[in-house]
């Protein structure tokens, strides 16, 4: 088993509430922002799995690669396609990475970490919005949020 399975099978935990939560959001909230200068819902949405990929990429490719720019949606169905396109891409990525691209030392923004350390990150910087999804959320009108984490419901090898 390589070392990276041990990280999908985590991110992947988190990734399927995100599916999750994008299918509880309707289209006429795609633009809402809880403050001025706040992202809109959609843009966070797309941030949140464009960038996870960009920091697989990255590892995958042993030096800094910079996210997609995907500002090509204009509903709600657009930006649902936007993360399950990307999360299959990004699970094809993580699959391929070997434990010498988890070792390697990657500088991003001047600051060096080995590729698990940017797989790591990049969870965490997940979590951390899809946090802010939820509050979005739950400020439009949704009240049935999923659970923190989902339990696969196939196995992704």
């Amino acid at each position: 088993m390589a070392k990276v399975d041990s990280f999908i099978q985590d991110w992947i935990r988190h990734r399927l509430v995100l599916q999750e939560m994008v299918e509880l959001i309707d289209h006429k909230h795609i633009d809402f922002k809880p403050w001025d200068n706040a992202i809109p819902m959609g843009a966070l949405i797309v941030h949140i799995v464009s960038s996870t990929d960009m920091f697989v990429k990255t590892v995958k490719n042993g030096t800094f690669t910079p996210p997609k720019t995907i500002n090509q949606y204009q509903t709600i169905d657009e930006v649902r396609s936007i993360v399950n396109q990307l999360t299959e891409e990004t699970t094809a990525d993580l699959q391929s990475l070997t434990d010498e691209q988890l070792l390697k030392e990657i500088n991003m923004n001047n600051y060096p970490g080995t590729g698990s350390f940017w797989l790591s990150t990049a969870k965490d910087h997940e979590i951390h919005h899809k946090g802010q999804l939820f509050t979005y959320a739950r400020m439009v009108g949704v009240e049935n949020v999923p659970f923190l984490v989902k339990q696969p419901i196939k196995n992704i090898d």
